[in-house]
């Protein structure tokens, strides 16, 4: 590191220095901190490029059972899931050299739902919206994971109408 090789990034994270950085290195610095943890709502949102908000921390998923992870850097919101939940409709990425672990588009439409009272039923409609529009969900893969979240009921009148237009 004193030789110039290593550029500190954080506690415990190291990059090469002059390096171009990713506008997506705070979710590598994440999975590398919190290997169990899975990207999830808005921040997954911004990952499949759906809806218009910038989340102003990174939204992690981690098992009902493990600590708050404590990071200074980035700021987190955590959510707790099991089960189904949390093992289904995962996509692996690559940031900046590090799998990370996101929800897939579907998925992250109807967690939205499931989370309407945290994040917004106006951020769960964009995000149904945009993402039938923009064709990155399919209505199969949404009543799906609907079901695995519990929130079929909730969706039923939303994809309906989606369906119809």
């Amino acid at each position: 590191m004193s030789a110039g090789k290593l550029e500190r990034v954080g506690r415990g994270l190291y990059s090469l220095p002059n390096q171009a950085i990713s506008e997506n290195r705070s979710l590598a610095e994440v999975a590398i901190r919190v290997p169990r943890g899975v990207i999830c709502l808005v921040s997954a949102l911004r990952v499949h490029d759906i809806g218009t908000r910038a989340p102003h921390a990174v939204w992690l998923a981690i098992p009902h059972h493990m600590l708050s992870p404590r990071l200074s850097q980035p700021a987190l919101r955590v959510i707790r899931m099991s089960g189904p939940s949390l093992s289904e409709g995962i996509d692996r990425l690559t940031v900046d050299g590090v799998e990370v672990l996101v929800f897939n588009a579907a998925k992250t439409v109807t967690d939205c739902f499931k989370f309407r009272n945290k994040i917004g039923l106006d951020v769960a409609l964009e995000a149904l919206r945009e993402g039938w529009s923009k064709r990155k969900v399919t209505m199969d893969d949404l009543w799906r994971y609907a079901g695995i979240n519990r929130v079929a009921n909730v969706m039923r009148p939303y994809l309906e109408s989606i369906a119809a237009s």
